[in-house]
């Protein structure tokens, strides 16, 4: 794993691949809607893709962008501080993370949709 490769994990490969083929509904619909073939504003998101130790649910290399997507898991006892030494171990090798509830995704999308467009106008112009 090196800075010049964004830190990917060969180790982690089957499990990305796995992790892609039985995606979570909220992760197709934000695939298939927001980041697929360059839609959020001609960038490029790649999906399940292993950085350091972790699986990104989605991740632009233009941005440094990851972005995750919450489902009913991160909100069982212990959670929260395993996301946030995630988060923490990701900004540390240089990304940013903006995390997504999988209710959001599902009822809310243009909101999501409006939230990253955001994130990328102020920190990407």
């Amino acid at each position: 794993m090196s800075k010049a490769n964004n830190y990917y994990n060969i180790k982690l490969k089957a499990l990305s691949r796995s992790h892609r083929n039985h995606g979570t509904k909220a992760e197709v619909r934000l695939w298939c809607e927001l980041l697929r073939s360059k839609q959020m504003m001609g960038y490029q998101f790649l999906r399940q893709r292993p950085i350091d130790n972790f699986i990104a649910d989605f991740f632009c290399k233009e941005l440094k962008l990851i972005i995750e997507v919450d489902g009913i898991t991160h909100a069982w006892e212990g959670a929260d501080e395993k996301d946030d030494k995630r988060t923490r171990r990701l900004e540390e090798l240089g990304y940013h993370v903006l995390r997504f509830d999988d209710v959001d995704v599902m009822k809310r999308v243009s909101w999501v949709k409006v939230e990253i467009e955001e994130w990328i106008k102020e920190n990407h112009p």
